[in-house]
């Protein structure tokens, strides 16, 4: 096959799979790697024989993607799975070219980590293949960026610039991560210098000028807003950063941000104008300034320094710009906002921590009270909930001290005395008998299918401990409140009728 210039093969690929899965050929049917290597270093060391594919650029890929993290299998905002986040979406298929390039399932690619990273391997000596890259160009890493910015699905030069560049810069800066199991991943830092033929760099924002401008589809948002900005809203991505920005190019997605923040150095690229509405939080939508964070919100090594002060500077000024208080009113989660099921940005997003660096308070508006679920918490946790912790403790007389988010000793003492006041094991844990008990406190009106108001919101808080599972907690007392109601009442040996009265206060009060 002749060989096709490679910005030119690799702008003809972006954001179409069209390779025959047939003219990839195994290196080696058995390669030979280092024995002493834990599962994940060997699969990507067996991948990069098998397929003729630089290990550290398979490993600098993945910790771009992931973080070397398969999530078990679950899929990230963009439909892409497992460590190389093979993408299974409307617009593109890797996961499937994988599969046939490989003969794996497309559940076994979904699962088995060293089913995923050899798909992977396979789907970039596809491209290789395609862009006629002879065996010695392939030991160049070099020669592997436009196949790179090909690999992250982006139909825009600009995004696939970005997804190159980042891999690159991990090449550049070397890794040292933790991937499935604890297993210890180092990729030392080397001399790059990449090929990156006429892939052209990302405009500067129109509104915050140390940002890039790579607009969102149109299908994704819309002109104009419908009320005054308000709020600036907090997200994470589930997905990588140039895989996100990609994503919101995609008129399938139906979803997009105003800005989408960069884990490892804290670059901002702006998708949609603060003028119009971006949709990333519902009801959020039109009095909102939504602010993506690339990562996962189970994986804290996302969170990084940078990132942190990056998006902080950028709130700051949205504050500034738009007149907007900078407490945690108005500077929120994408969890925190009415009507939304999602629980980003999670746990780990320190926002004491956050708040600080806006230059505002942690505090100056109402404490989150609801949550999809409820964690368990100790000394030494910190995040949302702990806030929330705090402030109902307070509110029932045992003083946690200030609300902040963090988990110490006097938080510790508080949690104790509400759970020997109230017959629970003191062990200065909040759990879901603490939480339960905490959630429901207060003044116990009859509840019905009709009801609406706090009580509600009380009782269905009280109800997601309790239960275990997501019960909404808008203040009305609809269908979904009363089955969960009855749920409780049964698993309780309460008498069941779906109402809340006394005996069905008393037992949540009590922590049953």
């Amino acid at each position: 096959m002749p060989r096709i210039p490679l910005a030119r093969a690799a702008l003809a690929g972006l954001g179409t799979l069209a390779v025959i899965a047939a003219a990839v050929q195994p290196v080696s049917a058995a390669p030979r790697t280092d024995r002493s290597e834990g599962p994940v270093a060997h699969a990507f060391s067996s991948a990069a024989a098998e397929y003729g594919v630089p290990r550290d650029l398979l490993i600098a890929l993945g910790y771009s993607e992931t973080h070397l993290d398969g999530h078990h299998g679950l899929p990230s905002q963009a439909g892409g799975y497992g460590v190389m986040h093979l993408v299974s979406n409307p617009d593109q298929h890797t996961l499937e070219l994988a599969s046939r390039l490989t003969g794996d399932t497309a559940r076994e690619l979904r699962t088995d980590t060293a089913a995923n990273i050899r798909g992977g391997a396979a789907v970039l000596r596809s491209y290789a293949d395609h862009a006629g890259l002879s065996t010695a160009e392939r030991r160049d890493t070099d020669t592997w960026y436009p196949l790179l910015a090909r690999y992250g699905g982006a139909t825009d030069p600009a995004t696939a610039q970005l997804y190159a560049d980042t891999v690159y810069t991990f090449l550049r800066q070397g890794v040292t991560a933790r991937a499935e199991g604890g297993e210890k991943l180092t990729l030392p830092a080397r001399e790059v210098a990449p090929e990156r033929g006429s892939l052209a760099p990302a405009a500067q924002s129109p509104d915050y000028p140390s940002a890039l401008w790579v607009p969102a589809n149109a299908a994704n948002y819309a002109v104009g807003r419908t009320a005054a900005i308000s709020k600036v809203v907090i997200h994470v991505t589930q997905g990588s950063y140039a895989g996100t920005i990609s994503w919101f190019q995609n008129p399938s997605a139906q979803v997009s941000a105003h800005y989408v923040v960069r884990s490892s150095d804290g670059q901002i690229t702006q998708t949609v104008r603060e003028k119009d509405t971006a949709w990333h939080a519902r009801s959020g939508n039109a009095s909102g300034i939504g602010i993506e964070h690339e990562g996962y919100i189970d994986n804290p090594s996302w969170f990084t320094d940078a990132m942190y002060r990056s998006s902080a500077a950028l709130t700051a000024s949205i504050c500034a710009r738009y007149g907007i208080p900078k407490d945690r009113a108005h500077v929120v989660g994408h969890s925190e906002v009415p009507g939304n099921d999602h629980t980003d940005p999670g746990p780990n997003w320190n926002w004491t921590y956050y708040m600080q660096l806006v230059g505002g308070s942690t505090g100056g508006g109402e404490v989150q009270l609801s949550f999809p679920s409820y964690d368990t918490l100790r000394s030494g946790s910190t995040g949302a909930q702990v806030s929330a912790a705090q402030s109902l403790l307070n509110a029932a007389g045992f003083d946690a001290g200030t609300v902040d988010g963090s988990f110490g000793t006097k938080t510790t003492s508080a949690v104790t005395a509400f759970q020997k006041a109230r017959g629970l094991g003191a062990d200065g844990v909040v759990g879901a008998r603490t939480w339960t008990a905490l959630l429901s406190a207060g003044t116990t009106p009859a509840l019905s299918q009709g009801s609406t108001g706090a009580a509600v919101q009380r009782l269905q808080r009280a109800l997601t401990a309790a239960l275990g599972r997501t019960v909404t907690a808008d203040g009305d007392f609809g269908s979904g409140t009363q089955q969960a109601v009855r749920d409780y009442q049964t698993s309780r040996s309460l008498g069941v009728d779906g109402q809340v009265g006394p005996a069905t206060w008393g037992a949540l009060q009590a922590g049953r």
